[in-house]
């Protein structure tokens, strides 16, 4: 993830210090005790973490030779891993070329690299922290010089946020070294602490030559577009903007088992492409999500049952015989314009059924290896100001969340484990993790609704007090002694309204008139809408094909004054005038019945009530089901409602599901949400980051260094001198000094069992405050040749490159000739 910068004035960011940018942010209550629930003190395991999936095989069970297309969403803005437009991109290739001298193993926990380190320890506790590095004797950069102290001295000082002229955005740890020096001999590498650190296995991984590092320019500028010195089981042989391609090489100069694979090229392939991708064998290795699988099982399935029947899905599905008969009628009639506009539609429709057909043909003989990524979708709730601002409210939002629901639905269906995360610093299988949600409690409407009340929320503060002046409508003759202006409630007004419209009644020659009219306008209008639905739908019969664009599953780990609560009417909207009270009144019966038969469909047993015999009672409530609020909560005539920003690009339409569920699981509570979708572009940046919402759903990884990484996202936000908010990268804008304590007391405690217990407990304070609701693991899905071995959904697990290839005997690279 990249940085997102200060927006437009209204909240600025400190100099980061985070390894892993990352979002979120929340705030605790001081009156609970809260503590971690578990500890590694007593023995036990941290629950398993979904394994990883990438046909694990020997070395010796894979081929030699061949080269890889593995695809990636863009092209690497830079190749400097440390600097701000650094992306996932960034991070393969850095860990396929340069050492990383600690790995993560399939439980998301640290592992010294053998290839690079012999041993790495804290040899100094008192007075001050020294750990000693000792380099593999084999180890050399790609020039043949050896890896050691001048290079462990060069990334220090363009890190550690001294010298402005580097143009960092990771500098975590950094700050926190006094000095770097030779150990016994130029294999040793000795590294003195000013302060204590307990992540100090985050340091140095990746690790850049000096060449890199070692001046201001050199960084900046030397290492974005290609990586001249490395040391890894591969080098950067060719960065091709053109082709969107970078290629990786087999690296003569390493010194551990060499790669198998002669070339690893990383082809750029969007998200919305992948399909497209697959069918066509561009790639052997590409991330996918939930409507591509979809797609790949529907392709097998049509190939099992022999291929020669109709496809029963995609665009084709919806031309039927109506559909059919007036198009021909369209092209086949005396409006030229229209004929010429129904023969492209026609096309076009046409042109997305083959083009449909035709990937899902390609789609078949792929394999789709999944399992958990390290990464959570949460709920955010911003704090800064309005409802949120209220920690209650916060408390009743987080508490009616089913977040067991919310998982079943996202991971079930893919057979993925559906356990919703207990920790916002660790997911299962981390020694760190422990379940915490239990400081803010399980999901409980009843208690939710209490929450509100007692923040003052409530039925009847959402009635607005109506004065009734002299002459109005709804003016009630004083009474002597009485004031001249009578306060009325909305209904109340409304009620006088009616009576004082009764008595202004027409006669009924006058009623029938204005009835027959307004008859005659509604014909006109049916026929006006149904000639443009008829062109509408017309003109995006290819938009069908778009339903199949692959959906982010909630990856977003992505003015002044905030939008108002009403979104801004789109230029291409219909504006209706309704014909009359008559037509209106038609209206609403039929929407009524609309909503009716579209109940009966979704419930057994048709419409309530539909058939119940007269005389029936309405059957009670169960005692254990709250109640439901007949109309939104409100306070001083306000009503209770809450901007839920989702992105509404094509592949969000996960998240966007996942919002809609949440909404319908607030309104049982009587608050309101306002769904606004806003471009993916701007949805990050232009919304999370500045502030401008009060619900959003987005992603963050998870860390093996929690007390480093965890702490610029929950930082108390402070305020600056020119009146701005300083959030770092907690964008709900919510924090307390307790957690900051927390955070800091963990980063320098050097015993890993006291260290963890501290993450936990801020995580505890971090669920009391209900600024995140971490809701489900985001799954991992890869879809792979089925030869490729070593590969696919790693999980946490750091891929091992030099053993990725394809199975002994099996083809390899992308097979470009179409599926039959």
């Amino acid at each position: 993830m990249s940085h997102v910068g200060a927006p437009r004035g209204r909240t600025c960011s400190r100099t980061l210090r985070s390894r892993t940018l990352r979002s979120v942010a929340l705030l605790t209550t001081g009156v609970l005790a809260l503590s971690a629930c578990t500890s590694e003190e007593d023995g036990s395991e941290p629950s398993a973490a979904a394994a990883p999936d990438i046909s694990a095989v020997k070395r010796d069970g894979v081929a030699q030779g061949g080269t890889m297309h593995w695809a990636v969403d863009t092209m690497p803005a830079t190749l400097n891993s440390y600097q701000a437009d650094a992306d996932a991109a960034t991070s393969r290739i850095a860990g396929a070329v340069l050492p990383a001298l600690f790995t993560l193993d399939k439980s998301g926990r640290p592992q010294r690299n053998p290839d690079y380190l012999e041993t790495a320890k804290i040899v100094e506790r008192e007075p001050k922290q020294v750990v000693l590095y000792k380099l593999n004797q084999q180890a050399v950069w790609s020039n043949g010089r050896e890896i050691g102290a001048p290079d462990f001295v060069a990334q220090w000082r363009a890190l550690r946020g001294k010298d402005s002229a580097y143009w960092t955005a990771r500098n975590a740890g950094y700050e926190r070294i006094e000095k770097i020096e030779r150990g016994a001999n130029n294999l040793e590498v000795k590294v003195t602490f000013n302060k204590p650190y307990a992540d100090w296995e985050s340091l140095f991984s990746p690790l850049y030559p000096k060449d890199v590092m070692g001046t201001p320019n050199a960084f900046n500028d030397g290492a974005r577009k290609n990586l001249k010195v490395t040391a890894g089981p591969f080098t950067v042989k060719k960065v091709d903007s053109k082709a969107k391609e970078t290629t990786l090489a087999r690296n003569p100069h390493w010194w551990g088992e060499p790669a198998k694979l002669d070339q690893l090229i990383m082809r750029t392939v969007p998200r919305g492409e992948s399909a497209a991708a697959l069918a066509a064998r561009k790639v052997d290795i590409v991330e996918i999500d939930s409507s591509v699988v979809k797609r790949m099982a529907l392709a097998e399935k049509d190939a099992e049952s022999g291929g020669g029947q109709p496809l029963t899905h995609g665009p084709g599905v919806n031309v039927t015989p109506g559909s059919a008969l007036r198009s021909w009628a369209l092209v086949n009639g005396s409006d030229e314009e229209r004929a010429e506009e129904a023969m492209e539609a026609r096309k076009r429709k046409a042109e997305s059924i083959v083009r449909y057909a035709r990937e899902q043909k390609g789609l078949r003989g792929w394999e789709v290896r999944k399992s958990l990524e390290p990464a959570f979708t949460q709920l955010a709730l911003n704090g800064e100001s309005g409802p949120l601002a209220d920690e209650r409210v916060r408390r009743a939002v987080a508490r009616a969340i089913n977040r067991q629901e919310l998982a079943d639905t996202v991971l079930k269906p893919l057979g993925l484990p559906a356990n919703p995360p207990g920790s916002h610093l660790a997911l299962m299988g981390q020694k760190a993790y422990a379940d915490s949600s239990e400081a803010l409690g399980k999901q409980d409407t009843l208690e939710a609704q209490a929450l509100l009340a007692d923040a003052g929320w409530t039925p009847d503060g959402a009635k607005k007090k109506v004065t009734a002046k002299a002459g109005s409508k709804a003016q009630k003759k004083p009474v002597e002694g009485e004031e001249g202006d009578e306060e009325l409630t909305e209904e109340e007004a409304e009620a006088a309204a009616e009576a004082a419209a009764q008595a202004k009644r027409p006669d009924a020659k006058t009623e029938e008139a204005e009835k027959k009219k307004a008859e005659e306008q509604k014909r006109k209008y049916e026929e006006k809408a149904a000639a443009e639905e008829k062109k509408k739908g017309d003109k995006n019969d290819d938009k069908d094909a778009a339903r199949d664009v692959p959906s982010d599953e909630g990856l977003y780990i992505v003015g002044d004054n905030k939008p108002g609560r009403t979104a801004p009417r789109p230029e291409s909207a219909t504006h209706v005038l309704a014909p009359a009270s008559v037509a209106r009144i038609q209206g609403v019966a039929l929407l009524r019945q609309a909503d009716a038969v579209d109940d009966s469909d979704k419930k057994p047993g048709g419409v309530a009530g539909a058939y119940a015999p007269r005389g029936t009672a309405a059957p009670s409530p169960s005692p254990s089901v709250a109640t439901v609020p007949s109309g939104p909560l409100g306070k001083d005539g306000k009503q209770l409602s809450l901007r839920f920003v989702l992105p509404a690009g094509a592949g969000a339409e996960s998240l966007r599901s996942v919002g809609e569920r949440i909404s319908r699981m607030l309104r049982r509570i009587g608050v309101g949400t306002e769904i606004s979708k806003v471009a993916d572009e701007e949805y990050f940046k232009d919304h999370v980051a500045s502030g401008h919402y009060d619900l959003a759903l987005y992603s963050w990884p998870a860390s093996a260094f929690p007390a480093t990484d965890g702490r610029p996202i929950y930082a108390k936000p402070v305020p600056a001198s020119d009146g701005s908010l300083l959030v770092e990268q907690n964008y709900t804008r919510v924090g307390t000094d307790h957690i900051d304590q927390l955070f800091a007391s963990a980063a320098a405690e050097l015993n890993e069992g006291k260290s963890r217990d501290l993450v936990r407990q801020a995580d505890a304070r971090i669920w009391a405050a209900a600024g995140s609701i971490p809701l489900y693991q985001r799954p991992q899905l890869v879809a792979v040749k089925p030869t490729v071995v070593n590969a696919g959904a790693f999980g946490f697990q750091t891929p091992r490159y030099q053993d990725i290839g394809f199975k002994e005997g099996g083809a390899a690279g992308p097979d470009t000739k179409k599926k039959k």
